[in-house]
């Protein structure tokens, strides 16, 4: 119940936001799309606030310049494969060849894991307050409750690049990183 209050709160949010007179000329349906994918996926079993986290730290990186300039770049960042089906046409043009991204080699771990992302129909009220996030982080109305991080992992993994950085706060089971 909770979780369906705070889901209608932030539609609402939404709808007001828009109507207000702050201009949303930069509103994309395909970013907020891309980014409540994100949030869904990375941080589904995680507190509001986690979700918040990890769609701040998106952000960050759409606002650093060392990653892309779009949420769905970011999101989709990776090496990629061509298909099998347009590599053996020596002769097809740029524009029609399909590629996808290499398994387990992306920045954001859901994207290429080989398994499917369509949302359950069970998790359609997490998945509206993804999308309800993503659409309030996109226009600037929550404030970034990560301090600037650009990385995060579960607290159960130990990945290399973690030594590296700085550690600036821990929300749910993701501890949360910055360049030092």
């Amino acid at each position: 119940m909770k979780l369906k209050n705070l889901c209608l709160l932030l539609k609402f949010s939404m709808v007001m936001s828009a109507l207000s007179t702050t201009s949303y000329a930069q509103y994309v349906p395909h970013e907020v799309s891309c980014l409540a994918d994100n949030i869904y996926w990375e941080a589904r079993n995680q507190p509001t606030r986690g979700m918040i986290a990890v769609a701040n730290v998106t952000r960050n990186r759409v606002k650093s310049p060392h990653y892309p300039n779009t949420y769905c770049e970011v999101i989709k960042e990776g090496p990629i494969r061509e298909s099998w089906k347009t590599r053996k046409d020596p002769t097809l043009p740029d524009s029609e060849r399909i590629y996808f991204p290499k398994r387990d080699r992306c920045q954001f771990s859901w994207y290429c894991d080989g398994k499917s992302d369509k949302v359950p129909s069970v998790d359609k009220n997490i998945y509206e307050l993804s999308k309800a996030i993503a659409f309030k982080i996109i226009h600037g109305d929550f404030s970034d409750n990560t301090g600037g991080s650009t990385h995060y992992h579960a607290d159960y993994v130990a990945p290399e690049w973690a030594d590296h950085m700085e550690k600036t706060v821990v929300i749910g089971n993701h501890i949360f990183y910055k360049f030092p």
